[in-house]
């Protein structure tokens, strides 16, 4: 490996943790307002027809918060954003069974599961061996 692989996986690591921190922050934010739970957050539960249950809100906001800290700690970060996959489906599902805008709405769990595993691939040299984009050829 030489001196410009070096930068070039530094930057990788560090995009990869910016990305990482967004979906981060993001859902940390998320959960902690659904473990209050807010009134806008059960107003919402409501419109989307789960009912506006605090316990509901509550266990949600437990379950983001577990995944993201397993995403958070290396050793743990792939079951964390398989975990996070799985719950950015269901709520792309909830919000297609609703009609939501597409690109607004229903997608925005897609582009947070593209960033969170994009920032993951960027900052774990093992799953980019694992998932290549490209081969060198010997």
């Amino acid at each position: 490996m030489n001196v410009q692989d070096v930068r070039i996986t530094e930057s990788a690591r560090w995009a990869g943790r910016i990305l990482s921190g967004l979906v981060i922050a993001f859902l940390l934010f998320d959960g902690a307002i659904k473990l209050v739970p807010w009134p806008v957050v059960t107003e919402t539960m409501d419109n989307m027809g789960y009912g506006s249950s605090d316990s509901l809100a509550r266990s949600l906001g437990i379950i983001t918060i577990v995944c993201i800290v397993l995403y958070s700690i290396p050793p743990t970060s792939i079951l964390g954003a398989i975990l996070l996959t799985g719950y950015l489906g269901g709520a792309m599902a909830s919000h297609l069974r609703i009609g939501s805008p597409l690109l607004s709405h229903t997608l925005f769990g897609f582009y947070l599961g593209l960033m969170a595993w994009g920032g993951l691939w960027l900052r774990d040299r093992g799953l980019r061996a694992l998932i290549p984009f490209r081969r060198r050829l010997a």
